[in-house]
């Protein structure tokens, strides 16, 4: 635990960053499913077939997975809070629908008959005796709904919504469980945190008569209105504040602003960070960093879509997979076309070549590559049908990727497993893969001691590391493009090892290691 201690140490600045960050994207989720909920639970008591329609839908939106319904509404809505908060309302109504519901009918007709005959209106009855009569229901919902949304929004950071859940997907990529629990504790702390706010607004607005006989308590006048008072209190402070403040740093944005991009791996946050950190440093213009997208076709739909400006790739990525090409070997035919379509389609420019090339590079434990005689592409392929090969998902799906290497050698794996990050790493260490797809800069394949097979057929593009950036940012900020180009052929293939290797294995800050670079290089002061 000590490591851990000593991460909190550093990065509690960070920390409370993420932390408000995600409570704020909760209260405006939970504050946006109590006013949808609510009234909608009240008007499907007027119709049994209606109730059944809304909750079975409302059932249905549940039941699909959290990453699944981010990533659907990702294309239609952009990235960032914005489709985060949208999936965690759709997760958050069932309860806060259902309870309302359940509460309403649940009160006997007679009481209301009573309230009829005394000459309440609707709207007295609805506020003066079905409202406070459901109250225990509903609030039992809303606390289901709060205490989910603040797990549930955890997966925002796929979006680049940052949140806790911003450490924890930092703690997938390095093999790190001290950042993991950096985010996940802070996570349960602040649920629990939620629901004892929640409890003790729901006792406030509990009438006592409704209370189980041994929570009852006899309060005067003035010390049940000062109970009442300090729940709400709570409750303003938890679920309003947060909301009011984001609102407020909306209005106040800058008005010249970057929007830096990454996608969500390692080296991909650093290089994010890297051009972060030029610009704030040698230009008055603000910079907002929305990273950890995930994936390139993400990242280019956000960057096409106007919510990020500029974000690196590499040019074995974007020609096939972005840009739709043929598959080409030779390095500067990929580049030349990844230049030109890019400016003549897109409207984006294409820097020149960073300095490395992060290709692709297929590695075998050392008991496998001496068990079958592994050293080239070439061995891969003819021991394949006895290999368990463990690959990232995306290796699995990419058309450039697994599907061409079966089709063009008509190979066969014993087995192919779908792994994560460096997940992948864990499983070839020990022992439960036997090969794995791993990149020329990967810090991991230092620490895990792997045996990387020469691709002595040809088989992978070129990955040339390029910067993108959309047209009309050089037009709105001209100073930028000579400013930008300071690191085209600056980085090399060790160097990006080395600062890979500082977040992945050495645990440390990727802003610190961008910052530690370009000061290395008289970039920053």
């Amino acid at each position: 635990m000590s490591g851990f201690w000593q991460m909190f140490l550093d990065r509690w600045q960070e920390l409370l960053e993420l932390l408000l960050e995600h409570l704020n994207m909760t209260s405006l989720a939970v504050l946006l499913s109590l006013a949808i909920g609510v009234p909608l639970g009240l008007l499907i008591t007027k119709s049994r077939p209606v109730a059944s329609a809304v909750i079975g839908v409302a059932n249905v939106m549940q039941s699909i997975p959290s990453i699944a319904l981010l990533a659907f509404l990702v294309p239609f809505i952009g990235i960032g809070q914005k489709p985060a908060i949208i999936m965690v309302v759709l997760y958050a109504l069932l309860p806060i629908i259902k309870n309302t519901y359940t509460g309403i009918t649940s009160i006997d007709p007679k009481v209301m008959e009573s309230a009829a005959g005394i000459g309440l209106t609707r709207m007295q009855q609805l506020f003066r005796v079905q409202l406070p009569m459901a109250a225990p229901f509903i609030m039992a919902g809303v606390r289901i709904s709060a205490v989910t949304a603040v797990g549930t929004v955890t997966i925002a950071a796929f979006a680049g919504a940052r949140g806790l859940g911003w450490f924890i997907n930092l703690g997938l990529n390095a093999n790190d469980p001290n950042l993991v629990l950096l985010g996940a504790i802070p996570a349960s702390i602040l649920a629990l945190l939620v629901d004892f706010v929640l409890s003790k607004l729901e006792r406030a607005i509990t009438p006592e008569g409704l209370k189980p006989p041994d929570r009852i308590v006899q309060l005067s006048r003035a010390r049940r209105v000062g109970r009442s008072a300090t729940a709400l209190a709570l409750a303003l402070l938890m679920f309003v504040v947060p909301v009011g403040a984001s609102f407020a740093k909306t209005l106040h944005r800058e008005e010249h602003t970057i929007v830096v991009g990454s996608t969500n791996f390692t080296e991909a946050i650093i290089l994010g960070y890297l051009y972060s950190e030029l610009i704030s440093e040698n230009t008055d213009i603000a910079v907002e960093e929305k990273f950890n997208l995930n994936g390139s076709p993400l990242a280019f739909a956000a960057i096409e879509r106007g919510d990020i400006d500029m974000f690196t790739d590499y040019t074995g990525v974007i020609s096939p997979i972005l840009l739709k090409q043929p598959m080409e070997t030779d390095t500067q035919k990929v580049y030349d076309t990844v230049v030109r379509l890019m400016a003549d389609e897109h409207d984006i420019e294409v820097s020149k070549p960073l300095g490395f090339s992060n290709e692709y590079v297929i590695s075998a434990s050392p008991e496998a590559a001496e068990k079958y005689g592994l050293e080239t592409l070439s061995d891969l392929i003819e021991a394949a049908g006895q290999l368990r090969f463990g690959c990232t998902t995306a290796f699995t799906q990419r058309e450039d990727l697994l599907p061409k290497m079966e089709e063009d050698f008509g190979i066969e794996f014993k087995s192919v497993t779908g792994l994560e990050g460096n997940i992948r790493y864990q499983a070839i260490s020990s022992g439960e893969v036997d090969v794995t797809d791993a990149f020329s800069t990967d810090a991991m394949t230092v620490k895990v001691d792997l045996v990387p097979l020469r691709d002595d057929l040809s088989f992978f593009p070129p990955y040339q590391a390029v910067n993108l950036v959309r047209e009309d940012v050089f037009e709105q900020y001209p100073q930028l493009r000579e400013l930008l180009a300071k690191l085209e052929g600056a980085i090399t293939t060790r160097e990006m090892a080395q600062m890979n290797y500082a977040v992945d294995v050495d645990g440390e800050n990727p802003r610190n290691v961008a910052r530690e670079y370009l000061k290395s290089k008289g970039l920053i002061d």
